[in-house]
């Protein structure tokens, strides 16, 4: 998987559409050379500031099926842990490192300083299609770290507690949520991860994490120091937290929340459960919500059956409330102001996204025609055409295979 941003076309094939005008492929290379399920193994405590140091070790599900490796792009896996003092309510962030199995980082993390009382969480991002977790030899049960996965490219640690603490510091006082803000180009509130101009067919899923990757395959954690001391290139998980925060806001001229990082001597970083909590407490209605038909919350992921027991789960890890039935995650629900909100609001911001760079050029050649497509994509993967009866409402337009325009049908 040449990586996430172009996840659309793994759920297509998998789902039996026909994807031949939203691939992300680079050409000449076939989505079937990359192993798209890898594991990742826990370092003992990993909720410690030990535990946070120690590299997260990256290999193959299963062997036969080839090789996983950290610096290819289209399977790398990134991890991500937020810290909560509980004396203050403050929040900070720091980034762990994946390495392959059996190599050693470009250079060692530092431990970080955690506060005397606090709440640790972990969140994973994946690049490919299954990412399983699973302890290294004598460290114990990843259920002492409450771990969840089989959730696809996602997965969590310890979420619950984190967000439970900082729902606290947030009630008494000692966390203040910033506001969402107003974009200086639209004049319209800027977007969250639960805004529906914002999401896609399975929102709130990897992290904003960012490694440097040398020419020999060698990782790092990204700070200045690294930065100073490599010749490397710094490569982020392609998340919808990623895309909010730096490009989103960024074209509209938005600022995400931050916090300092513990492994960057305090650089101020944005992180997905700052995004979540600044969600939760500031999105008006209607909020989205991880809707049934996410194919990250099917059993198993993306090619079982909707699941509201997965949904749930998933929600779990991202703040959000637990869905009693199945309307609390209705697809038509989530499909009709897909298409109602996020279109509408695409082209409203046609001059800002347009001239915003693209996520990825060789899917789109702006923000704007990138947007365009991830919506044509998750209006199909969605199946919102049978679920509303309605044909998507943008037509994209392609030059050697790049989404180079979109407008608006009826």
């Amino acid at each position: 998987m040449r990586s996430k941003w172009g996840k659309n076309r793994w759920y297509l094939a998998a789902a039996g559409f026909v994807v031949a005008a939203i691939l992300n492929l680079t050409p000449g290379v076939a989505a079937a050379q990359d192993n798209p399920d890898c594991t990742l193994i826990v370092p003992n405590n990993p909720l410690s500031a030990q535990g946070l140091a120690t590299p997260y070790q990256f290999t193959a599900t299963n062997p036969a099926n080839g090789p996983c490796h950290e610096a290819n792009a289209n399977q790398s896996a990134f991890v991500q842990a937020a810290v909560i003092d509980l004396r203050t309510g403050q929040i900070s962030v720091y980034n762990p490192l994946v390495i392959d199995q059996g190599t050693s980082p470009a250079i060692t993390p530092t431990p970080p300083v955690l506060p005397q009382f606090n709440v640790v969480a972990i969140w994973f991002g994946y690049n490919a299609n299954n990412l399983t977790l699973v302890s290294a030899p004598g460290g114990g049960d990843l259920d002492d770290s409450f771990c969840t996965q089989g959730l696809g490219q996602f997965a969590y640690c310890n979420a619950v507690q984190f967000f439970l603490a900082a729902t606290d510091a947030i009630e008494d006082g000692r966390l203040t949520v910033p506001p969402i803000g107003t974009s200086p180009k639209d004049g319209e509130t800027c977007p969250t991860v639960r805004s529906f101009v914002h999401v896609d067919q399975d929102q709130s899923d990897n992290v904003t994490t960012t490694y440097l990757f040398t020419a020999t395959g060698q990782v790092a954690q990204n700070t200045a120091a690294n930065r100073a001391a490599l010749a490397a290139t710094a490569r982020g998980n392609p998340s919808d937290n990623r895309l909010l925060d730096v490009f989103m806001d960024g074209a509209l001229g938005c600022k995400p929340w931050t916090v300092p990082d513990l492994a960057d001597n305090g650089a101020l970083v944005p992180a997905l459960p700052l995004n979540e909590l600044q969600a939760q407490a500031m999105q008006a209605a209607p909020v989205a919500l991880v809707p049934l038909g996410d194919p990250f919350t099917f059993q198993p992921p993306l090619t079982g059956v909707q699941s509201l027991r997965q949904v749930n789960r998933y929600r779990r890890g991202v703040d959000q409330r637990q869905a009693g039935d199945n309307d609390d995650a209705n697809t038509t629900t989530y499909c009709s102001n897909l298409r109602n909100l996020q279109s509408q609001k695409m082209f409203r911001d046609r001059p800002f996204l347009t001239a915003f760079r693209s996520v990825d050029p060789a899917v789109a050649n702006t923000l704007f025609t990138f947007f365009a497509q991830r919506y044509v994509a998750s209006y199909q993967i969605l199946q919102c055409q049978a679920l509303l009866n309605l044909p998507v409402n943008v037509s994209l337009t392609f030059t050697n295979g790049i989404v180079t325009d979109a407008n608006p049908l009826p």
